[in-house]
């Protein structure tokens, strides 16, 4: 943990400057192992805003986290060396000129070496994301937990890009190995009755909120281990959650996933070749109490202790 008094490493959550976990903010990538990226931009939505605000109101809840995981027995911090890089310099104006400022710093901080933790925004800063991981590791295995399939044609009338189709892209660019693509607490009215067949044809597996309930994490966890063989990438979008855990969000769903089962989730992904992560969609305008913000921190605390875990071969 950071010890330095300017960002008060030893003080209650209320006092100093809010870096996730307090950890130093810098852009020297030299040994570093991982590096938290906030990507605030809110301008691929097609309902409520807001998520722009997502990284630093995720940065403030983050304060809350002490440090050691006892559920997976480490603390990220002894093992990693983490850093806070700041954000991407977005355009709201421009999702295309915002996706090519989010692949140039993925792709910067992928080549210094340090696993990438992205924090959103909206679900259409994957797509850059996907690219960037991509052009390192080549074809990803995903899994992607989330209320909706995002792998709708163009939302908009001659404007591809949108959060409800970086997955489409990413499956027509090649950027996911065949058959490795999980998505999973998909639920909710769709546009079309052909939406489930037209994810599947793209390439993707799609674990609806009722299969999870009537097999159990246990049962997704085990196939989603016996499906991906490559390089994973998780993208968790806050929407997974039932509006009950998580009602800071753009387009929140009945029925879904709770905190819980979201934690089961992302540490049942233990022993995977994990090497990239985003969690995109927290929108504090609607939250209550902060109650979103505070899931996300914990999730992406979770998935920093996965990356201890590899590290240490555990």
């Amino acid at each position: 943990m950071n010890s330095n008094p300017a960002f008060g490493a030893d003080l209650q959550p209320f006092m100093g400057i809010p870096s996730f976990m307090r950890l130093p903010v810098t852009r020297e990538l030299d040994g570093v192992d991982a590096a938290i990226l906030g990507v605030p931009f809110d301008s691929g939505t097609s309902y409520r805003s807001g998520t722009r605000f997502g990284p630093r109101k995720i940065r403030e809840a983050s304060l809350q986290l002490w440090g050691h995981n006892p559920t997976l027995g480490i603390t990220p911090s002894e093992t990693l060396k983490i850093v806070d890089y700041g954000d991407v310099s977005v355009i709201p104006t421009s999702i295309e000129h915002t996706m090519s400022a989010i692949r140039e710093a993925a792709e910067g901080i992928l080549a210094g070496g340090a696993a990438l933790i992205s924090l959103g925004g909206d679900h259409s800063i994957t797509l850059p994301l996907l690219r960037a991981h991509a052009a390192k590791y080549g074809p990803l295995s995903l899994v992607h937990l989330d209320a909706h399939l995002d792998t709708w044609e163009a939302e908009f009338e001659a404007v591809p890009y949108s959060h409800g189709t970086p997955f489409r892209h990413a499956l027509q660019e090649g950027l996911i190995r065949p058959g490795e693509y999980v998505q999973v607490g998909i639920r909710g009215p769709v546009s079309a009755a052909n939406d489930y067949e037209d994810a599947a044809r793209l390439g993707a597996r799609t674990v609806t909120i009722h299969e999870v309930f009537q097999k159990g994490i246990e049962a997704v966890l085990e196939e989603i281990h016996r499906r991906l063989t490559g390089p994973v990438y998780l993208s968790l979008d806050i929407d997974s959650a039932d509006p009950a855990y998580a009602p800071g969000t753009g387009t929140p769903e009945v029925g879904g996933l709770t905190s819980y089962q979201l934690l089961e989730l992302v540490r049942g992904l233990r022993g995977l070749d994990l090497v990239g992560f985003d969690l995109v969609e927290v929108s504090p305008p609607y939250d209550h109490s902060d109650i979103t913000a505070v899931l996300a921190a914990n999730l992406t605390f979770e998935v920093l202790s996965l990356l201890a875990l590899k590290k240490s071969g555990k």
